[in-house]
């Protein structure tokens, strides 16, 4: 029997750049996926655009409007939350909705999931060695490489590219991850890596995650980072570094067990 994943999607004024085809036919394709969109307080006219696609396939495609913005954070873990409760659901992942990594590099992510239950997460990664066709503008390359740094200092795990906007995870660890509310509306996924890192433990992580080369990755025009989310990066890292880090260390530490057996009915 298939596995079913649920894929968040994101979206914030996406009118224009929302491609409903490539959705449709994925699921015509692929019938074990659900595809939940997130409209995060769009002022454009996202919220009709999706609940138009969801009429063409009201089994397959959800849509959760939220009334206010409330960042790409926020929106995935209003959408985690609403997939874990639906039974019929194996996996939650997430995937920006300009489909900059594909729904095929999606599938790929989640087949290897779905072939080694040691694993609990699965991501895209834009900067391995054997990653392929990957476009992205030189200011966007800069700023990555600036942030990786940091990055790395806050993690100490050798992770290449935690910002990648595909993920997949295993819905057993959900829980884990997504019931706490995130510092950062754009670099929650360094959030997510230091939560799993606390419930896992840093010995057993590297045991459960898996970082997957893309054979494509496209920039789409129309970044909703704005020129003040980016000054405030540096900030955002320094608060995450405080709340997860400086934290830990001032707290006798605790050991806790996650079950990493497979079982589509724990929400």
């Amino acid at each position: 029997m298939k596995k079913t994943t649920g894929i968040i999607i994101p979206c914030y004024n996406e009118y224009d750049r929302l491609e409903q085809d490539k959705f449709i036919n994925f699921l015509k394709e692929k019938s074990n996926y659900h595809l939940c969109f997130v409209n995060d307080g769009s002022t454009d006219d996202t919220s009709a655009a999706l609940h138009q696609l969801s009429e063409l396939n009201p089994k397959n495609i959800s849509v959760i409007d939220l009334e206010l913005n409330q960042g790409k954070a926020g929106a995935v873990q209003s959408g985690a939350n609403y997939l874990k409760t639906l039974h019929h659901i194996d996996n939650i992942a997430f995937l920006d909705a300009d489909l900059s990594t594909s729904l095929e590099e999606m599938h790929n992510l989640v087949e290897k999931l779905n072939a080694n239950p040691e694993l609990a997460m699965v991501f895209g990664s834009r900067k391995m060695d054997t990653s392929k066709n990957i476009k992205r503008s030189n200011l966007r390359h800069l700023l990555s490489s600036f942030m990786a740094f940091f990055i790395n200092f806050v993690l100490q795990l050798p992770i290449k590219d935690t910002q990648c906007g595909a993920k997949v995870f295993r819905k057993d660890v959900i829980q884990n991850i997504y019931t706490k509310k995130f510092i950062s509306k754009w670099l929650f996924d360094i959030e997510i890596f230091l939560r799993l890192k606390k419930h896992i433990g840093i010995n057993d992580l590297l045991n459960h995650i898996s970082e997957e080369p893309l054979d494509s990755w496209i920039e789409i025009e129309g970044s909703k980072i704005t020129l003040k989310d980016s000054f405030l990066i540096p900030i955002n890292l320094i608060l995450i570094w405080m709340n997860y880090i400086t934290v830990k260390s001032r707290t006798k530490p605790t050991t806790t067990i996650i079950n990493l057996e497979t079982n589509s009915n724990m929400v």
